[in-house]
């Protein structure tokens, strides 16, 4: 079954279709957020919380998506307007034929970053690279960014991804997963990391960022449908410079920025206190699209040739 029909069927029981449409008239424009509950999204959390959104005429609804890759399929049925998703979730829906275009970045990963880790579930023994041959590794979305990106990470050490067993979780669930020994390892995201490491389940054997170019990699992005956005580019430049207002709140208000962060992160305060927000942009370029497309074909995941300038609206 083809990636989207795929995903668009089993979202159909997940998600109900009446969560709103956006409206045609820009001072009444509804739009519908699909996210994944990560730090990489303050500016979407500040926006939402400080009325960045309503002052520009948006009536924003956040409803959280734990999958990422039952995003493309929800902006298909229009159950969510603008989603963040990963890159390579995205190439890999238009690769099936679905038009998806970016609005703006999310953040970026960085060398010193220590984003994503790889946590090994204790009495795992992983002495080098090799040793992930067989084990059960938890990734948040099959063909999602940690997936990718640890799959690229086994290939630049020599280790064939295909002898690796991925298990396809939500970030929430990694700690038990851990916890139960159904997964031996796992590629968690922020703040689930976090948790996981201080809750002594797990070690950190690593980082995949170790390996990422000097540019850094985009791990998420603000996505639309083309069809959306032939009908809503006010709205969608509204809602980028909503980001936009969201970061540069962030840099000056910190502590009223990570207390919009923890209202949707849902953690305790102690790890919310401790918690890292990476950079933040919504700026996206077009080798950092390539970055993935590259990656994805190396894996086999792009059956078509997909130009990255494509993906990003002006």
């Amino acid at each position: 079954m083809p990636f989207i029909s795929r995903r668009l069927a089993a979202f159909a029981l997940a998600l109900p279709l009446a969560l709103g449409a956006a409206c045609g008239a820009f001072a009444q424009t509804r739009i519908t957020v699909g996210y994944v509950a990560i730090p990489d999204l303050t500016p979407l959390y500040v926006a939402k919380e400080q009325g960045f959104f309503d002052k520009r005429g948006l009536d924003v609804t956040l409803q959280t998506i734990p999958i990422n890759p039952n995003i493309p399929p929800a902006l298909q049925s229009n159950s969510i307007q603008i989603g963040t998703v990963t890159p390579s979730v995205l190439m890999q829906a238009a690769d099936s034929g679905l038009a998806l275009k970016v609005i703006a970045g999310g953040s970026l990963l960085t060398r010193d970053g220590k984003v994503p880790a790889i946590v090994v579930r204790k009495g795992v023994e992983i002495k080098g690279p090799q040793d992930f041959v067989g084990k059960r590794v938890g990734v948040a979305g099959f063909g999602a960014t940690l997936h990718v990106l640890f799959r690229k990470w086994l290939a630049d050490h020599g280790v064939d991804a295909k002898k690796v067993n991925f298990v396809e979780v939500s970030l929430p669930q990694t700690l038990d997963l851990l916890r139960g020994g159904t997964i031996d390892v796992a590629v968690p995201a922020e703040p689930f990391a976090t948790r996981i490491l201080q809750a002594g389940v797990a070690t950190a054997y690593g980082y995949v960022s170790d390996d990422f170019p000097e540019s850094g990699v985009l791990p998420i992005v603000y996505g639309a449908t083309a069809e959306w956005l032939a009908r809503n580019a006010t709205a969608a430049r509204a809602f980028r410079e909503a980001l936009d207002e969201g970061i540069a709140f962030h840099a000056k208000n910190p502590e009223a920025s990570r207390a919009s962060m923890g209202k949707y992160l849902r953690l305790p305060p102690d790890v919310l206190a401790t918690l890292a927000v990476p950079p933040l942009s919504t700026v996206v370029t077009e080798p950092q699209i390539r970055f993935w497309a590259d990656a994805m074909k190396a894996q086999g995941m792009l059956k078509t040739s997909l130009r990255s300038a494509d993906f990003i609206v002006r």
